[in-house]
């Protein structure tokens, strides 16, 4: 029933599978009866659960807030998952439908949700979904319905208030906080919107109980996550301990050669220097380092790649896909994109990267959602962990980067076969 059994300090490659049936699932354990939601929150609780969707907030947390609102609240499973770098909410939901479809149930127990929605943009996932909805039998949502709500796929899509839009039929774009969610969302009704990754860990905590689930992880992150790791253009999808090093997962997949740098957290947590291969993979450490675990998805830049290159593509990115709603991010994330694909190529000057230095600081938390914060985030680690590479490409053009200039337009971006 859980996504897999804690496989101690060793990560657990999660491979692609024919999609997981009712009777499979029921055969595991799972859809098992729910005696008392009160005592399942307590658990939840007592596990330490936290958000995976990037934010990593205590589910138990915005359980508690939803639930003290007004009556008739709402529960959204987020899948949407527009970061170009992560695969592990399609992977969940193209594979393991009943599992997240399971853990909603429990979520919307503990909430006292009568309507719930599963949120997506990949096709797939979604077919995926409602062929889980249709096979499970009738009563067994008696007191519960729930909706799969497709959107076109987009990086600020995900976000719980443009959600929240998308549901109340506006476009899938961020809107102003206050009110968030958790105060007026769908239907202005309090709205628990958690991500399917966080959602499938409930059955297993159903099952197993708070004490098993901290067997694995830290004291502050407890129990595993879904990393999506990206090296030389392949991707994979594993469930890694938190507290782990990514050296550690690097050896188990007998990956040992010299690297550059590392991408954290997909697009949003900045770029780290190999000095990050022997930080605990865990939401307090990172923090500390300057970075973050965000969505699990982790891009090697081996020496191959410049990071300089790779902060060029995702700054153009940004630049590309924000939602063009804030000027200091629509107008942010292109003038950093300027200046770094200008290093990129050799023609920026120092005043240049005083401007970009000034901008990675002022600009942050300056847009409605997070995107103009995970490029003040690429910029400001860039100079921070890169200085010597920098200043190296003030002088020269860099021969690596005029190699990357054309791929790293999406650098890391997952493909996965339909």
């Amino acid at each position: 029933m859980p996504v897999a059994h804690f496989p101690g300090l060793e990560p657990r490659l999660l491979r692609s599978a024919a999609v997981e049936d009712l009777a499979s699932y029921l055969d595991s354990g799972g859809y098992a009866p729910l005696r008392s939601p009160d005592s399942l929150f307590d658990h939840v609780a007592a596990a330490g659960l936290r958000g995976r969707g990037g934010a990593a907030f205590p589910l138990a947390r915005k359980i508690l807030t939803v639930r003290s609102g007004a009556a008739s609240p709402v529960l959204v499973a987020n899948g949407e998952e527009g970061e170009p770098a992560s695969i592990k909410d399609k992977w969940l939901l193209r594979h393991r439908p009943h599992l997240v479809l399971d853990g909603l149930r429990l979520a919307a127990a503990m909430v006292g949700a009568q309507r719930a929605y599963v949120y997506v943009s990949d096709p797939i996932a979604a077919q995926s979904v409602s062929q889980a909805l249709e096979e499970f039998p009738a009563e067994g949502w008696n007191e519960i319905s729930i909706s799969v709500h497709r959107v076109e796929p987009a990086y600020v899509a995900g976000e719980e208030t443009a959600a929240v839009r998308s549901l109340n039929g506006g476009p899938a774009l961020p809107a102003d906080k206050p009110p968030r969610p958790f105060e007026r969302g769908v239907d202005d009704r309090p709205t628990l919107i958690s991500n399917v990754e966080t959602l499938a860990n409930l059955p297993l905590i159903q099952a197993r109980g708070a004490a098993w689930y901290r067997s694995a992880g830290t004291d502050d992150s407890p129990g595993t996550f879904l990393m999506t790791l990206t090296v030389r253009g392949e991707s994979l999808l594993a469930e890694v301990p938190f507290g782990s090093t990514l050296r550690q997962v690097l050896a188990w997949r007998g990956i040992d050669d010299a690297i550059d740098g590392v991408l954290m957290g997909g697009y949003f947590a900045g770029l780290l220097s190999p000095r990050v291969l022997d930080i605990p993979l865990e939401y307090g450490a990172l923090r500390d380092a300057g970075s973050g675990l965000g969505c699990g998805a982790v891009g090697i830049v081996d020496q191959a790649v410049c990071p300089v290159a790779v902060a060029a593509g995702v700054l153009g990115y940004f630049a590309e896909h924000n939602a063009g709603q804030c000027g200091s991010c629509f107008n942010g994330t292109a003038a950093m994109a300027a200046v770094v694909q200008a290093l990129a190529n050799g023609r920026a000057q120092t005043a240049d990267l005083d401007r970009l230095r000034h901008w990675a600081a002022d600009l942050r938390g300056r847009g409605a959602c997070g995107t103009l914060d995970g490029a003040t985030n690429i910029a400001a680690t860039l100079l921070r962990e890169f200085p010597a590479l920098v200043a190296d490409h003030l002088r020269v053009e860099c021969g690596r980067c005029a190699v990357e200039d054309a791929s790293m337009s999406v650098p890391f971006a997952v493909r996965i076969a339909s």
